[in-house]
Formats: structure tokens, C-alpha cells, sequence
């Protein structure tokens, strides 16, 4: 059985989706239920051996990276329970899987990002987000979890737990992830539109927009004034879906075949980068169509990047769209995807990255195997001012000296660290530059 990066799932070399984190591991731990989990980790634990459970590998980060003991959730992947709107999996499951299981239950979750490749517990974990009015990260709609703790001891945890604020979101850091509850709304239909526009119209009207829509984010296209703006609203029946040629060319010809034959030949002659992304952003047409909800969000992504996000406060978003074109015409190298732009509501998980506000999150990225910290780090230098909080999973440069800046809880979640880990079996060299030692 292989990752969605094509890697043995018990093989001991590693690497992740974007192709920028390698591990090779000491040993690849592969339990089927959750007692074996637990006998595990309390093994590795009285061993002083270190354990890293690894899903899919979607992570630009090292968040995933184990020289020890690599733990793999593949064997864990079923569904639980379904009681009324509260579903629950194992921890394993990959976003796809309980999307299709949801909907034969009628079932759906609000709001989801736009790859659904991740393993349930790896999505909660680092904070994965959607774009939604009225919503924020997939951990907000946890009800409850299952969690090993660094002694081998299985809790159980929900809303009635003081340990539940730091659970959902918890890097990692405070154990395995057997067994997520999630509570799910009624399945919906969702009228997709998308229509280019002049970067300043759509920053023009954000506010009414946001406001009038249940989900809404643009793409920027550097070296342009081009944007494409997405809204994504509920509506009762599917009564406009598209062609499978149609579906075919705007959702996986397009952005796949031929988008990676233009990167490719952009990192092979980096001048042709501005004329293809405004020829990109000239070629846009407006589409309207309508489909199941996760199908609207999420779509397949087959061009290999890296990727950098930060989150801000809401009213920063026209501050830091005016800064980005001096930003990248001054980089020593062609910026070659667009820039991504989403928003979500607030939630109160310690360490999402929406924790108490209205949030904007914004996405840059590079092509595999192109230039990129010089890009990403003045990224972060223009955001973390603006109190700018970095997705777990994306690459940024921060350690816990500057994020214990940006999250007021940052001490209680280290507390609840300290009690479920005090020996850190579960730590490696990321966790220990984000959260300490």
C-alpha cells in the first residue's frame, strides 16, 4: 500500500508530497487497532525511542519527519460510528474516503480546503482550512477525539474535557490520533462561480462580498493586474453541472498537463514567466456550474509545489496585496504560481490559526525543483508584523520565542504538552524549534 506520494507506506525512506522533507527511518511501526498503538508507543516510550506517526505527507514542513520510529495510520482508516450528525472515523482516513462516506449518509462537512488527499488527523492536526464566511479550520467541527498519549495511555477526549481546546489542533505534539468524531451538517449542493477581474475590483468590494457569500477566495496572477475570484453558495438542487469535457478541460487538462508543461518551461527559461502569467490570467473565462459540495472544493492537484500560507487579520488583506508586486518584481528569480487568497471565521482552538478572528489567509507558491526561500521569507517578514500566523504545514521560518507573540494560548497548550509528553517521545526537530524543547 503506497502514501498519495507514491511511497511504500512501510517502506523506511521517507519523503513528502512536495518533495522538499526526506526521512529515513529507524523503524516504520504499522498498528491495526488501537491497543497496538498504544503497546507501541509505550514500548518506543520505556526504549527512549521516539515516535512520529506520518499520514499522506501533505505537510511542506518537517512536521512529519521521524529518524526514529515512523508510525503510519494506514490500517486505521474505517468508519466508526455515524449518530445523527456526529460521525466518526478512524484517524487514518484520507479526506476523500470520508467525503464519499459522508455523502452515503447524507452527510457533509461546511467547509473544506481544495486537496482532499490528507489523512483525517493530519488535516485537523496543522490546522487545514477551507474558505468560509462562516467557518473556520476542519479541527472546528471536531466534536471529539481518541488520542494515545506519550505513556501509551488511550483518552479520550471532548467539549467537556479542559484538554479538548488543545487536542484539535495539536501538531503531533501531544500524542497519536486514533479515532476523530466530527460533527457534519446535511449534505448540499454548492452553485460554483468564477470570473476574472481586475485585481483592484475584487479588492474593492471584499468586504460586501465576503459578506454576501458563503465562500469566497481569488487567485492573483504575478506581473499582472489580473485576479480570478471564486464564490461557492449553497443552493437546493444540481441543476447545472458540467459537461464531462468541460470538467475535464478546466479541472484536469488545464491546471494539470498543461499548467505543469508551462512550469516546466519556466524554470527551464525564467524570462518567459511574466508573459505566460498574463497570458494565464487574459485566458480566463467566467463558468458557473453547480455539484455536491466537496466536489466544488475540492479539485486534483498533480503539479508539484511548495507552499508557504499565512494567516492575518482580516483588514491587513490590502496592505499585503499592495506590497506583493514591488515584493516579487525585486526577487532574484520568476515567481510562477498565482497568489492565493481565502477567509474563514473565527474559532477558539488554541493553536488554529483562526483562533479569536475573522481571518484572511495568504497562500504563495513555487514549483518543485524552483527558487524559493528568498520569496517566502520576505513573505513572512511582511506579514508577521501585521500578527501574521503561519499554517503548521506550509513552510515558514518562525520558532517559539515569535509564535508564543502570535497565539494568547500558546503557554496552555505547552502545559498540555508538558502532562501528555513530558518525555517527548513524540517530538522531532520541528516541533522542537516551533513549540521548544
Amino acid at each position: 500500500m503506497t502514501s498519495d506520494n507514491a511511497t511504500p507506506v512501510t517502506a523506511r525512506r521517507w519523503r513528502n508530497w512536495g518533495g522538499n522533507q526526506q526521512a529515513v527511518a529507524a523503524d516504520v511501526l504499522t498498528p491495526g487497532t488501537v491497543d497496538e498503538v498504544a503497546a507501541l508507543v509505550k514500548e518506543a516510550a520505556s526504549a527512549g525511542h521516539r515516535v512520529k506517526a506520518v499520514g499522506s505527507g501533505h505537510s511542506f514542513t518537517a512536521i512529519a519527519v521521524a529518524d526514529d520510529r515512523r508510525l503510519t495510520l494506514h490500517r486505521l482508516a474505517e468508519l466508526v460510528s455515524v449518530d445523527g450528525d456526529l460521525v466518526t472515523v478512524q484517524a487514518g482516513m484520507p479526506l476523500y474516503a470520508l467525503n464519499a462516506a459522508l455523502a452515503e449518509h447524507g452527510l457533509a462537512l461546511p467547509s473544506l480546503g481544495d486537496i482532499d488527499r490528507q489523512t483525517v488527523a493530519g488535516a485537523i492536526s496543522t490546522g487545514t482550512h477551507g474558505s468560509a464566511r462562516n467557518h473556520s479550520t476542519l479541527a472546528s467541527s471536531v466534536a471529539a477525539v481518541t488520542l494515545v498519549t506519550g505513556s501509551g495511555e488511550v483518552l479520550h477526549i471532548d467539549s467537556s474535557s479542559e484538554l479538548f481546546p488543545a487536542a484539535r489542533v495539536g501538531l503531533g505534539s501531544l500524542g497519536v490520533l486514533t479515532e476523530v468524531t466530527l460533527r457534519c451538517v446535511p449534505a448540499f449542493v454548492l452553485l460554483a462561480e468564477e470570473r476574472p477581474l481586475a485585481l483592484t475590483e475584487v479588492l474593492a468590494g471584499l468586504d460586501e462580498r465576503i459578506a454576501g457569500n458563503d465562500h469566497l477566495e481569488f487567485f492573483w496572477y504575478p506581473y499582472t493586474d489580473r485576479a480570478q475570484l471564486k464564490l461557492n453558495n449553497r443552493v437546493e438542487v444540481a441543476d447545472r453541472p458540467l459537461t464531462r469535457f468541460r470538467s475535464w478541460m478546466d479541472d484536469d487538462f488545464l491546471p494539470n498537463t498543461v499548467f505543469e508543461g508551462l512550469c516546466r518551461l519556466g524554470r527551464r527559461i525564467p524570462a518567459t514567466v511574466p508573459l505566460i502569467s498574463a497570458v494565464a490570467a487574459r485566458g480566463l473565462t467566467a463558468r458557473a456550474y453547480t455539484d455536491r459540495s466537496d466536489r466544488v472544493f475540492c479539485t486534483a492537484r498533480r503539479v508539484r509545489f511548495v507552499e508557504m500560507e499565512y494567516e492575518l487579520p482580516r483588514e491587513c488583506v490590502p496592505e499585503v496585496m499592495a506590497a506583493l508586486p514591488k515584493l516579487i518584481e525585486q526577487l532574484p528569480f520568476k515567481v510562477q504560481f498565482p497568489v492565493e487568497v481565502r477567509f474563514t471565521g473565527p474559532d477558539d482552538v488554541w493553536l488554529s490559526h483562526g483562533y479569536g478572528r475573522e481571518s484572511a489567509y495568504v497562500a504563495v507558491h513555487q514549483y518543485a525543483g524552483t527558487p524559493y526561500e528568498p520569496y517566502f521569507r520576505a513573505v513572512e517578514a511582511l506579514c508577521e508584523p501585521l500578527g501574521g500566523r503561519p499554517h503548521w504545514g506550509k513552510l515558514h521560518y518562525r520558532d517559539a520565542e515569535s509564535l508564543r507573540r502570535a497565539y494568547p494560548r500558546f503557554d496552555d497548550f505547552l502545559a498540555v504538552r508538558e502532562r501528555l509528553d513530558p518525555q517527548r517521545v513524540f517530538a522531532n526537530a520541528y516541533l522542537e524549534r516551533v513549540l521548544g524543547k
